[in-house]
């Protein structure tokens, strides 16, 4: 072969190879559907080319190694990638480069309990149920500074809406709901007697969703306790029996013998500690009780209570109660 057909044959191998590499590099795959890509830290190049070949984001792996080398101004970061619009392998390192990475909503609304966060958390897609539980009941060295005595982070999972990633542990998205409980508590000056306040605002947030009505409510139960009278709280007993899963959904009168320490019924005083995780009007209720001398209250039956001083003006409250859900 004449160096001149060899020239000629090299050029067509560096032309066909560039038109390849074009073509692979410029031209846009469509993923089949939503694809989820979960690139965890210490992948190398290769792997997360060969992760983004077998979620069908790119068409060649070779050719999305070649642009890195390229390109190499910045890493590639680790974390959940969506992919569900055509894409050329330009566009995906791109996002990769700017860790554009897919984040899971955790809505925990106020009153929500350790065992419900755990439920919203394994709904969201980001790990089991169990797995969650297991650091809310285990990693108490989280909140240890704020209440030494606590058994669980029930109560310290300030409720908010969250955006986590699947690259988080269990232990740090506990840990960002903590951390956003310690702000909360600096900004209202929560900062001593922090376990008591907080079991008192969980039975609080648990009682009644109408804020307004929250330190009236916060009153009852301090003057209860002043008397050295049992709180009474059925939230209490339900929080037992999800302890102890027996919960049914309903409580029922038998329900209230349930042998726990948090069952206020047959144990005086505040329970060992927090029954759900209050939000702020809770804890400012639980801080600054309305002053009042009312003992005992009952809905009204419109999400609102009425409130009274002694037993007598109570079972009239309870009568007007169940007139109101008999209707007319």
């Amino acid at each position: 072969m004449t160096l001149r057909k060899l020239l000629a044959v090299l050029l067509l191998l560096v032309l066909g190879g560039g038109a390849w590499l074009a073509w692979v590099l410029f031209t846009p795959v469509t993923p089949p559907g939503q694809k989820f890509v979960l690139l965890r830290s210490g992948l190398t190049t290769r792997k997360i080319a060969a992760e983004l070949k077998a979620a069908g984001v790119i068409h060649n792996e070779r050719a999305f190694l070649i642009w890195h080398y390229l390109h190499r101004k910045r890493s590639l970061k680790a974390g959940e990638y969506l992919f569900e619009r055509p894409a050329t392998v330009l566009d995906v390192h791109r996002r990769l480069e700017r860790g554009d990475i897919y984040t899971h909503t955790v809505v925990v609304p106020e009153g929500f309990t350790m065992f419900d966060v755990a439920g919203a958390i394994e709904q969201s897609g980001l790990g089991s149920r169990e797995d969650f539980l297991k650091v809310a009941r285990s990693d108490t060295d989280l909140v240890r500074d704020l209440a030494p005595q606590a058994t669980s982070l029930e109560g310290y999972l300030f409720p908010d809406t969250y955006e986590f990633t699947r690259t988080q542990s269990m232990r740090e998205i506990a840990g960002v709901m903590v951390h956003h409980f310690r702000q909360v508590a600096s900004a209202i000056g929560l900062a001593t007697d922090v376990h008591p306040i907080v079991t008192m605002a969980s039975i609080v947030e648990k009682e009644t969703a109408a804020p307004a009505e929250r330190p009236l409510v916060a009153s009852v139960y301090y003057n209860r306790l002043n008397r050295r009278i049992a709180l009474d709280a059925d939230p209490s007993v339900i929080y037992a029996e999800l302890l102890a899963g027996t919960y049914q959904g309903a409580l029922h009168h038998d329900d209230l013998q349930t042998p726990s320490p948090y069952n206020t019924y047959r144990n005086p005083g505040l329970p060992p500690g927090p029954i759900a995780n209050p939000g702020r009007s809770s804890l400012e209720a639980a801080m600054h009780p309305a002053t009042s001398d009312f003992l005992y209250f009952v809905s009204d039956g419109n999400g609102h209570h009425r409130f009274a001083r002694n037993l007598q003006e109570h079972n009239r409250n309870v009568s007007a109660y169940r007139r109101a859900m008999r209707g007319p």
